[in-house]
């Protein structure tokens, strides 16, 4: 008996430095399926040990942690060291986000395959500038082209935004509280027109696409 569970701890033990090495090699954000076929375990198993390594990392108080992004997993740094890191590692301009830009970037991830003219007519200005500046930092990207006239250029926000802001996905976006999603996940506002209507105020503008949807 105690043979069998000294051999279960050395294999578990065999398992978290192969991923450790796998994840430290690549570089870059390793999907699950990959993991699961180069170590041959289930995904179950899989899970359970990605989250004890987590937990390890952050009881050992160590300069990496192992973050999730959407189905994948990667080694990166702790974001409290950043400021240590960036200016050996890394001689571009730091990034600098205007509040502007923030806005756009947060109706874009609230919004996916959202287009510029859709993100004008919900903040009332014009957003190029914010989006070129988004796509530079990597934090958006095109999502295709819209079935509407003129075939316009959609987008939607990247991993790099997810690890920017410490998110696994979309799903853990914190709630709207002034709008909610609709069926096709783009922003319907409703409560806050209403508030609007009952304060005397101008309604705040709305994206065609939804406007057409909710008619």
């Amino acid at each position: 008996m105690e043979i069998k569970e000294v051999k279960i701890k050395v294999d578990i033990s065999h398992l978290k430095a192969t991923i450790e090495a796998i994840l430290f090699a690549a570089g870059r954000p390793v999907e699950k399926k990959e993991l699961i076929l180069a170590l041959e375990i289930s995904e179950n198993d899989l899970d359970t040990i990605i989250s004890n390594m987590q937990e390890e990392y952050k009881k050992e108080d160590r300069g990496i942690e192992l973050i999730k992004v959407n189905e994948s997993y990667q080694l990166a740094t702790k974001t409290s060291l950043y400021e240590y890191i960036y200016p050996v590692l890394d001689k571009r301009t730091k990034p600098n986000l205007s509040n502007a830009a923030l806005e756009t970037l947060a109706i874009i991830a609230y919004n996916p395959q959202i287009t510029r003219a859709e993100i004008e007519s919900i903040r009332g200005v014009s957003a190029d500038a914010c989006v070129y500046k988004l796509l530079e930092y990597g934090l958006i990207k095109e999502a295709g082209k819209i079935d509407l006239p003129g075939k316009p250029m959609s987008y939607k926000t990247t991993d790099e935004f997810l690890k920017m802001f410490g998110y696994s996905s979309l799903e853990d976006l914190p709630d709207l509280p002034r709008y909610k999603l609709d069926e096709n996940h783009q922003i319907v506002v409703d409560e806050i027109l209403e508030e609007n209507k009952d304060e005397g105020k101008t309604e705040t503008p709305m994206p065609e696409r939804v406007q057409e949807q909710k008619e």
